[in-house]
This record gives structure tokens, sequence and C-alpha cells, in this order.
């Protein structure tokens, strides 16, 4: 199984989240889960500084382009790589295709995660994981990683309705 398999089913749509809107509204000067999504998809690593020197209808790209079928995630992979040339001058950074990625197994929920849950008095249930689509499970998998911007982990459990305040 391929990893474009697991990408989510949204044609050419791009999906922004709330978390997210403090550096989408002003010219996308985070990378979104779902580039980051295809971008490891495709195999190469972006960093922020990279990213930063794109022009918005660039970014913006990134986040639309279709990459589902090997033939796009392709496409996708050289326009990327390109506009790394052409904006910064570096060579892409590969990146190894996990092609059993953890947010793709339903069966259980990843142990780091659940305890980053925990610090918040939170747990995430089996069934709660598997009503998830894949970039959903791809960004809290990314949210909680250490030298993450933590802050939005809590605001995509709620965005996620996985937890509620009361």
């Amino acid at each position: 199984m391929s990893l474009q398999q697991h990408l989510p089913v949204r044609g050419g749509e791009p999906i922004y989240y709330k978390f997210e809107d403090d550096f989408v509204a002003n010219n996308i000067k985070c990378i979104p889960m779902i580039a980051r999504f295809k971008m490891d998809a495709a195999g190469i690593k972006l960093k922020l500084a990279e990213w930063s020197k794109f022009a918005l209808d660039e970014k913006r790209q990134l986040s639309e382009m279709c990459c589902f079928t090997d033939k796009e995630v392709s496409l996708y992979r050289n326009y990327l790589a390109q506009l790394i040339m052409k904006r910064t001058g570096n060579i892409p950074t590969d990146l190894p295709i996990n092609l059993n990625p953890v947010w793709a197994n339903t069966d259980s929920v990843d142990e780091l995660l659940q305890q980053k849950a925990k610090e918040y008095n939170w747990w995430i249930s089996i069934e709660q994981w598997r009503a998830l689509n894949n970039l959903q499970r791809f960004a809290l998998l990314k949210l909680y990683r250490p030298g993450h911007e933590n802050k939005n982990f809590p605001k995509a459990m709620r965005e996620f309705n996985l937890v509620r305040d009361n």
C-alpha cells in the first residue's frame, strides 16, 4: 500500500484548520498541516526558512494541489523541489516515505499522544481515533511532538471534537 492511499479525500480543496488561523490568515507564515501531509507523501522535508521564501500563491498551490495518485505525488514532489531550488538555491532535503505511518493505524492510539492528552486530563478512545480523518490524526501526531508549538494541541483536540470544555 502506498502512502498516497492514505491522503484525505478532498479533491484539490485546501484544508486549513481553525487552530491554524493565526498563521494562515497572515501570508501563511507557517506550513499548514495539509501541505506538511502532502510533503510527507512526496518525500521532501521543508524547513520553515525555505517556506518563508515562497510567494503567497506558491504556498496556496502547495496546499491546494492534488496529491492522491502516484502521478500527482510525483508532480507535487517536482513542483516543490523546483520551488525550493528557485527560491532558496537549496537542494531539496529528502524525507523517507513511511508506508505504515502511525496516523494510518486505526487499531490503536499512539502511546505518546495519549501521554500528551493525559497532561490535560484527557483520553482519546479508539472510537474517537477511528472517527478522525487521516489529516486530523496526522495533525495531532505532529502537534504533540517536542520542538513543535504545542499551544495548538489543545486547540486541535477541541476542534476535532475530542474534548469539550465544561
